[in-house]
């Protein structure tokens, strides 16, 4: 069973995802915040398997509180957005934060991304990336390799500056004290941040970025 925290102001998105879990006989839910600081106390208090925050919301935003949640190992946050939040995307995506969903998005991607997020993999709709690295190109038209360098989190950027060294999967693990099914994680999602194709492609882009 996936236990799902939901946090957002809007009392009709709220009870709208409500009613869309409670549909689902894998999925159960486990409370509603209104505000982060309120989800960050019930992601203590309930340890659910997926907290999903909207970006915008008083007190605390979901992304400090997707930060917080993170950092002590309370969940794994889904991150709900509009179009109109490019900064903020851009803000999450260097923090590491690997769940992004619409807000108007159909019911079954939605609860396809809860599943997702709950095996330990990424969502990135990829409309929103599009969207992000057009507002990058469009900021940095001389430049669009700083679109590599915005997109990724610390720790990718250190498994991309350790591939253009040409290490092996098996020596970045090594190299950064991780298993190799990590490893393997942040390369795809390096890739599906960025676009790219292959590793020796993020190689290349590292080297230019830098």
């Amino acid at each position: 069973m996936i236990r799902v925290l939901l946090a957002d102001d809007d009392a009709i998105i709220r009870e709208g995802l409500k009613m869309i879990l409670e549909t689902q006989d894998d999925m159960e839910w486990v409370g509603s915040a209104t505000n982060g600081r309120e989800a960050l106390e019930m992601a203590r208090r309930y340890k659910p398997d997926v907290a999903m925050l909207d970006i915008r919301m008083p007190i605390m935003d979901g992304i400090t509180a997707a930060k917080e949640i993170m950092d002590n190992n309370l969940s794994s946050p889904l991150l709900l957005t509009t179009f109109d939040e490019p900064e903020l995307i851009l803000s999450a995506l260097k923090a590491g934060i690997n769940g992004y969903i619409l807000k108007n998005s159909p019911a079954q991607r939605i609860l396809s991304a809860i599943r997702v997020i709950n095996s330990g993999g990424s969502v990135f709709q990829k409309d929103i990336l599009e969207f992000i690295r057009s507002r990058i190109s469009l900021q940095a038209p001389t430049n669009k390799d700083k679109m590599f360098e915005m997109l990724l989190s610390p720790r990718e950027m250190e498994v991309a500056g350790l591939i253009a060294e040409g290490l092996s999967n098996k020596e970045i693990c090594q190299a950064l004290c991780l298993t190799n099914g990590t490893v393997r994680n942040h390369i795809s999602t390096i890739l599906e941040k960025t676009g790219l194709d292959h590793r020796t492609q993020i190689a290349i882009h590292y080297l230019k970025s830098e």
